[in-house]
Formats: C-alpha cells, sequence, structure tokens
C-alpha cells in the first residue's frame, strides 16, 4: 500500500486548512432511509472501472484487461436480460430547497450535485440544483474530479442551506457542477454524491471545505454515524446515535488511521467455507459504501475462487468468473479479533452478459489499486459504525 499511502497523504497534507464550519440547526440525532430510485445496469467490469475511476487520483490504475471489459460491457448494455439489472438505492438530501438523490459515500470528502449549470446535454434525467434560487457563490473557488479515463466532474462552490435527515446546515459547501462525464451522466438515478470521508481530502481549491458530517457533528448527540445496508433492499444511516436493534452480539472496534482521508483499519486474517479458521492477514483496508465490490489481495482471492468450481480469472472480463448455477462458499474475515462473514450468495454479483451462464465476482483483486477496499459487497452483510467520539476516530462492526 506504499505507492497508496505517498500519494494520498499528499492530498491530505495540501488540505490541512479546511474552511469554517457552515452554521447549524441543531437536532441531536436522525435516520435517513435510503429510497428505491431506479433499475441501473449491474456489470462487474463496470463497476470496478468506477473504482479505478475513483482512486486513480492516489494512484490506482485499472490493467487493460478491465479498461477492455467495461468498454465492452457497456456497447453492450442494450443488450442486457433483466438480472443484469439492479434497484439502485439513494439518499434523499434537500440542497438549497430541491430534494436531490445521493450516493452517501464514505470513500469521498465532496458533496457535489448536477446543477442547472450543467449543460442540459449532460444532465438530462437529473433533478438539478439551482444555486440561483438560495446559494451565496465562493468567488474563486472551484472543484474538479477528474480520472485516469479522461472522465469526472468539474464546477464552481456555493454556500447553500442542506439538509439531511431533518438537521440543517445553513451554509454548507455545495460543488455545482458545470460540466459532467458521461460515465456520470448516464447513471440517471444518482444526481451527486455526499461524502464522508475526512474532510482532509475534499477536492475544493484554494481552501478545502468540511464535509456535511464534520459540518453538523457538534451538534449531534454523539459524533457518530452507522450504516446499516442491505442486499436487495433499502438500507440506512443513522447519525448521533446507535440503534441497538439494527444488530446482534457486540459492536467491535478497531482503530482509523486518518493519514490518507479514508475510514482505513486493519483487517485480519480469512477462511473460505469453515468460519473462524483464519489463515494469515489481509491488513491495510478501507470501508468505503461508495464502491460495489471487496477487492483484496490477489492470493485471498485466488484462495476464494479456488473452492469455486470452474471458476477462472476470465482476462476478457477483468476479473473472475464462474458458473452461474455455482453454490458460492462463504467468505469470512477477522476484524478486531472477530469473525465476520460475507454469505456466498452475496459475491454472485451478476450475469456477464445476456445468455446467464457465466457470472462476475463480487470479489475480486486489488491489483492496480494498490490498497485493499471492503465495499458494499462486505458492507450489506455488517453493520457498521463510523466513530469519532473518542480521541482518535474507530470503525465499530456487528453483525446485522
Amino acid at each position: 500500500m506504499h505507492s497508496f499511502i505517498t500519494s494520498a497523504a499528499l492530498v491530505a497534507s495540501a488540505s490541512v486548512c479546511l474552511a469554517a464550519p457552515a452554521q447549524l440547526k441543531s437536532r441531536s440525532t436522525f435516520q435517513i432511509e435510503q429510497v428505491a430510485a431506479g433499475k441501473v445496469f449491474k456489470s462487474g467490469p463496470v463497476a470496478m472501472m468506477k473504482t479505478y475511476n475513483k482512486y486513480a487520483r492516489v494512484g490506482a490504475v485499472a490493467p487493460s484487461a478491465v479498461v477492455d471489459a467495461a468498454a465492452a460491457a457497456q456497447s453492450g448494455e442494450v443488450a442486457a436480460n433483466p438480472e443484469q439489472y439492479d434497484e439502485s438505492y439513494l439518499c434523499p438530501v434537500t440542497v438549497g430547497g430541491q430534494t436531490l438523490n445521493l450516493d452517501f459515500d464514505t470513500g469521498s470528502a465532496d458533496l457535489w450535485v448536477f446543477s442547472t449549470l450543467t449543460p442540459s446535454s449532460e444532465s438530462t434525467g437529473h433533478t438539478l440544483y439551482n444555486p440561483k434560487t438560495s446559494g451565496k457563490i465562493k468567488q474563486g473557488y472551484s472543484w474538479n474530479i477528474s480520472y485516469g479515463d479522461g472522465s469526472g466532474a468539474a464546477g464552481s462552490v456555493y454556500a447553500d442551506k442542506v439538509v439531511v435527515g431533518g438537521v440543517t446546515a445553513t451554509s454548507q459547501a455545495v460543488e455545482a457542477a458545470t460540466s459532467v462525464s458521461s460515465q456520470f451522466e448516464q447513471d440517471t438515478a444518482n444526481d451527486g454524491l455526499l461524502g464522508l470521508a475526512f474532510s482532509s481530502i475534499n477536492t475544493v481549491e484554494p481552501q478545502a471545505q468540511t464535509t456535511f458530517f464534520d459540518t453538523v457533528k457538534s451538534s449531534l448527540a454523539k459524533p457518530l454515524f452507522t450504516a446499516d445496508l442491505k442486499k436487495g433492499a433499502a438500507g440506512s444511516y443513522d447519525f448521533g446515535y446507535i440503534d441497538n436493534s439494527k444488530y446482534t452480539g457486540a459492536i467491535t472496534y478497531v482503530p482509523v488511521s486518518t493519514t490518507n482521508g479514508f475510514w482505513e483499519f486493519t483487517a485480519g486474517g480469512y477462511s473460505v467455507g469453515t468460519p473462524n479458521a483464519t489463515t494469515g492477514s489481509i491488513g491495510d483496508a478501507i470501508a468505503d459504501t461508495g464502491t460495489t465490490l471487496m477487492y483484496l489481495p490477489t492470493s485471498v482471492v485466488a484462495a476464494y475462487y479456488k473452492s469455486v468450481r470452474g471458476a477462472t480469472d476470465d482476462q476478457s472480463q477483468g476479473g473472475y468468473v464462474f458458473s452461474c448455477s455455482s453454490t458460492l462458499p462463504d467468505f469470512h474475515v477477522a476484524i478486531g479479533g472477530k469473525s465476520f462473514t460475507v454469505p456466498g450468495s452475496y459475491i454472485n454479483f451478476s450475469p456477464v452478459d445476456s445468455t446467464g451462464s457465466q457470472c462476475f465476482g463480487g470479489i475480486q483483486a486489488n491489483t492496480g489499486i494498490g490498497f485493499t477496499i471492503f465495499g458494499d459487497v462486505f458492507l450489506k452483510s455488517v453493520f457498521v459504525v463510523f466513530d469519532q467520539t473518542q480521541s482518535s476516530p474507530r470503525l465499530g462492526f456487528a453483525e446485522q
């Protein structure tokens, strides 16, 4: 993970001076439930390419097989069968009086949205934020998120009222898109992102802005939030409290390193099929609600698919595939001394094409990324606490 630490640390160190927090209207706790926001094309190669793009700024480089497979999948999208579509679950957020459906993303620190400043050719189908209604432009400020394949988004920065679950930040930094690449344009269910990583990696220039959570956390009963994500159903985020009805057993806490601006922790050993018989150590990882798949060290991924009859690392698909009729073993990982289980059914991500014979794996190698990502394939199997109640941040994991 050395290249990741080096480049990400540069981002963090360059952004230590943050804008002053917005004014708040206090509410000690609140819940925000995801809503079904329409069907989206579900493709393993496309999901992988999105991850490489997202982390290009910290050195991630997509293998050529992934680039080619993602391009082929997108060009063949019209031939997809119903099983290659998935319901999109997003969170309603009111920005300047307009309710948008946003992706809550613990792997980034920007609150950016489609806006009336976005050309109509790039914003069709999206709900748009109109900064002229209530926003106050931050003169001289801009943002630009660019990816390794040339895609991205950029725009102006406004101070405006943002309401999430009844909590209002009256002068939150809102990044209004003036240009958006086709990668975002085509996902019409999603009107933008609400970043929940650490504010040190916010991309606004010349001065990084605080995330919504960092803005409001002083008004919460406790400076924490939880994620209770679900497979095939809407999940929820709770802010300021821990709902004991959403998990069983005890919460296992592990320390978080904020050096790179992410919710970064150390994962222990793993096992395939048999719980608690852990092998080796997965090591440094981040918890990212904005990443779909689970990206693990090559040796761990190879060990998992060795237990799946007929599974192959298919270069034409950019990752591991297997027969859709295969019964996949559970994957177990130790965190903080406790073993957590990803059900095998969660690891069958999607058919690779309209024939429905071969399926793409929800666990893939982190080759070219430089670090391990515990994305939604894992996070949907646990209850997670993103906790800043202690002298240093920590993550808590429990069984749903």
